[in-house]
């Protein structure tokens, strides 16, 4: 029979990567059972924990035959003493150990998480999510996203940027458009964020510079590899600036910041899932929307000119034309025409049918948006009206502009797209915890 520790006191934990620095001293491991292995007079412990993998030895035939019932995934305490084996993960093992099971009997998991491969399909994965993802090579992303998210803000603090929070239920639609999930909030119709926009520009007018990551809502029926209903954006905004460039600039310091501290905080997932970081370029290369149009007409038999945006064949063409031209696996596509944005977004001068704004590639792929904004009111006025949208429903966002705003601008970033780029993931939903799309509310 399995027991479970009666002991009360406080136990003093080594992890799985630090016992190499504890050759011949006790020691007290605990983890998931991540594989046993049995032979006639030993048998191999290996435990799980959120540094690595530690073995353990029982060769008493007592021991031997009491951790023969322990399912993997089961949670163990193992108490020994830390012998140097260069066969042993890490090249450190727990012998002569005492082991104490700190849970009951695990369930069998969806698959092997021992195996150094995945086996099973990506239904398989998201289904059983929370016990799949301890696989290493499952859990490795998110580690990865972790990293990024520390970095982002870590690279606009430095800026001077105040990090908010704001609220995720609104009154009205951020885009002016149709794709937004409607509520009911106590018997007044609202809306899930599609984006913090709004209240990020206000607080321009507070802080100068401010930046947020949360969750945003996307009402749009995608089904692809690419899309996802809700997904964390790391969005920044800041006052008193020329143009979208300055925009850039930020972005591109920031970009260079998560992909350093990817590499130094979460080198060993990048090393599991041989990731390759991107060199980030001192300025990164840009082309303007008609530019853009020009190359693919010359280039790809297609002829985009009169197009209001890129196609994903259109980003993915551009981005090998960025890194054969350019040796950058980034480009700033610029001025995109005014009718494919927002009604926020400041038209470029001298050409109003363009804006000052920006998408990033990276590796065939949208991955930021962003540019400047409007700052007048009047202007925001007219831009509705110019739209035949009333101003009454923005009556709360347009108050700000009343009373004095800077020229201001930002972008937002999609931190699951950021992962699957990194990563080279098949399908965005490989980077993404417990993802919410057409098809899957649960887990």
């Amino acid at each position: 029979m399995i027991s479970a520790s009666a002991s009360a006191s406080p136990v003093r934990r080594t992890l799985a990567a630090e016992l190499p620095r504890r050759i011949g001293r006790q020691v007290t491991v605990q983890g998931w059972l991540h594989r046993r292995r049995t032979l006639k007079s030993v048998a191999f412990l290996i435990l799980r924990d959120r540094s690595g993998l530690a073995q353990a030895v029982v060769t008493d035939p007592e021991a031997m035959t009491m951790v023969g019932g322990y399912p993997e995934e089961t949670v163990l305490q193992v108490t020994g003493s830390v012998t140097a084996n260069p066969q042993a993960p890490g090249g450190a093992e727990v012998t002569s150990p005492v082991v104490t099971a700190l849970s009951g009997p695990a369930a069998a998991p969806p698959f092997d998480l021992y195996r150094p491969a995945v086996p099973a399909t990506l239904p398989t994965i998201l289904d059983h999510a929370p016990v799949a993802l301890r696989h290493p090579l499952l859990r490795a992303p998110h580690a990865i996203s972790a990293a990024s998210v520390a970095a982002f803000r870590t690279a606009l603090d430095a800026l001077g940027f105040t990090e908010i929070h704001t609220p995720k239920v609104v009154a009205s639609a951020t885009e002016s458009g149709a794709n937004v999930f409607a509520i009911d909030w106590f018997g007044t119709r609202a809306y899930l964020a599609q984006s913090p926009q709004f209240f990020k520009q206000a607080m321009v007018g507070v802080f100068e510079r401010v930046y947020e990551t949360g969750p945003v809502f996307r009402a749009e029926p995608h089904d692809t590899a690419r899309h996802l209903a809700q997904y964390t954006s790391l969005d920044a905004e800041l006052g008193f600036i020329t143009d979208h460039r300055e925009v850039m600039a930020v972005l591109r310091e920031v970009l260079a910041g998560m992909t350093s501290a990817v590499e130094h905080h979460a080198g060993e997932a990048c090393a599991l899932l041989g990731v390759e970081l991107p060199d980030v370029p001192n300025r990164i290369p840009e082309v303007h929307f008609t530019q853009a149009q020009e190359l693919l007409a010359a280039h790809t038999g297609e002829d985009p000119r009169g197009e209001p945006d890129l196609a994903p064949a259109h980003e993915r063409w551009l981005s090998q034309w960025a890194l054969r031209e350019h040796g950058s696996e980034f480009l700033f596509v610029t001025g995109y025409p005014m009718a494919k944005r927002p009604f926020y977004t400041h038209p470029e001068p001298g050409r109003p049918q363009y804006s000052n704004s920006f998408d990033l590639l990276f590796r065939g792929l949208e991955l930021v948006t962003g540019g400047q904004r409007l700052h007048r009111y009047e202007d925001y006025l007219a831009a509705l009206t110019a739209r035949g949208e009333s101003p009454e429903p923005y009556a709360g966002y347009l108050a700000a502009f009343r009373h004095g705003m800077p020229p201001h601008g930002g972008f937002a970033l999609g931190l699951e797209r950021w992962t699957t780029r990194l990563t080279r993931a098949d399908n965005i939903r490989r980077a993404t915890l417990f993802p919410r799309d057409l098809h899957r509310l649960t887990p």
